[in-house]
């Protein structure tokens, strides 16, 4: 097994393509609120490297400002086809200005007029109202390109501890904790 938390990730990440049937990426983001309520959603992974895990989303929603008032989270990814878990906890820093450009530039051009025209986490009269919404961004936009909204970036959770959990019988599971220590990481095991 890898000594590299990173780059054992990489290749559970490797086995998850190929295994899982729906999003491989997809992972659970928890989050705190300012008087410490918890929240958590499913959200997409959109990259990962030893400096962490990038996800985006817009500033404005409920996650956005939770993440700003309270730059802490924490990561589940659970491929059940593989009975395998992936924990990760750490410190969340927005992403550059250029990362998010260059993100915002490689989605599908629906994805980007959604971006617009979702006031995403706030009450919402009708389907029928975002829809018009939608297509007036669409009018808007009409042959040119889409630039990325200001309330559109993205963050980075730099891991302070990952924990590879696998499924073994009789629920004798096994359990791998990296903690960083310094400038490397410490591993150990946990009773299951």
């Amino acid at each position: 097994m890898a000594d590299d938390p990173d780059a054992l990730f990489d290749a559970w990440l490797t086995e998850a393509r190929e295994a899982e049937p729906n999003d491989p990426t997809a992972m659970a983001l928890a989050t705190v609120d300012a008087d410490g309520r918890p929240s958590v959603r499913m959200v997409l992974m959109k990259g990962h490297d030893p400096r962490g895990f990038l996800f985006y989303t817009n500033l404005d929603s409920r996650k956005g400002a939770e993440l700003a008032a309270s730059p802490r989270a924490a990561l589940l990814f659970h491929w059940k086809s593989l009975r395998r878990q992936v924990r990760i906890e750490g410190r969340v820093e927005a992403v550059s200005e250029g990362e998010a450009d260059a993100y915002f530039a490689s989605r599908g051009r629906d994805s980007q007029l959604g971006a617009w025209a979702s006031d995403q986490s706030r009450p919402l009269d009708s389907r029928a109202a975002f829809e018009a919404r939608y297509e007036a961004v669409r009018a808007r936009f009409e042959g040119q390109e889409v630039p990325r909204p200001a309330r559109w970036s993205g963050w980075r959770l730099v891991a302070e501890r990952i924990e590879f959990w696998t499924d073994r019988p009789h629920r004798l599971h096994e359990r791998r904790l990296f903690t960083r220590d310094g400038g490397g990481w410490r591993d150990g095991l946990l009773y299951p």
